[in-house]
């Protein structure tokens, strides 16, 4: 798996970090960042869920 974000598209739901913490991550002003492109397979259905419930679609999900 493969992670891409879109930082500009960032609503800062900080959804994602209370599903994936070990992945993504938010700045100051609550903009998500990405902590590690290629998550371990332990992590990647609460990527998936992450990237499903994002209200901005900010996080891109491809398979490597």
């Amino acid at each position: 798996m493969h992670v891409e974000v879109d930082q500009p598209k960032c609503v800062a739901s900080g959804q994602c970090v209370l599903l994936a913490p070990k992945v993504f991550d938010q700045d100051d002003d609550g903009i998500v960042e990405l902590l590690t492109a290629a998550p371990d397979a332990e992590h990647h259905e609460n990527v998936r869920e992450s990237a499903a419930v994002c209200p901005a679609a900010a996080i891109r999900l491809a398979d490597r």
